[in-house]
């Protein structure tokens, strides 16, 4: 049987595990917002269930992943406008 301090230090490397994985997601949807991206597709590459990956996605940033893609895609639309180089429709090219 393992002793009380070793199982909360599996715990807490497992736990540790998981946010880089989150965090790899993340990144990720930073990097490459503008091609299409699902759950699905994010849960694979992160080695997690796809319910999974949405619950401590959640529980770590505050939103789920595909809200936050869409956060990141307005935001990057925000700043390209800002630009004024760019129309509206080159902007909804541009970020997907």
């Amino acid at each position: 049987m393992c002793r009380p301090a070793w199982r909360q230090a599996l715990i807490e490397a497992s736990h540790l595990k998981d946010l880089a994985r989150l965090r790899r997601v993340r990144d990720r949807i930073d990097r490459e917002h503008a091609r299409p991206l699902d759950v699905v597709a994010l849960a694979r590459a992160a080695d997690m269930a796809p319910g999974h990956l949405g619950r401590q996605f959640r529980l770590a940033y505050g939103m789920s992943p595909y809200a936050y893609l869409t956060a990141r895609r307005i935001q990057r639309a925000a700043d390209l406008r800002r630009g004024g180089d760019l129309g509206a429709a080159e902007v909804c090219r541009a970020v997907g």
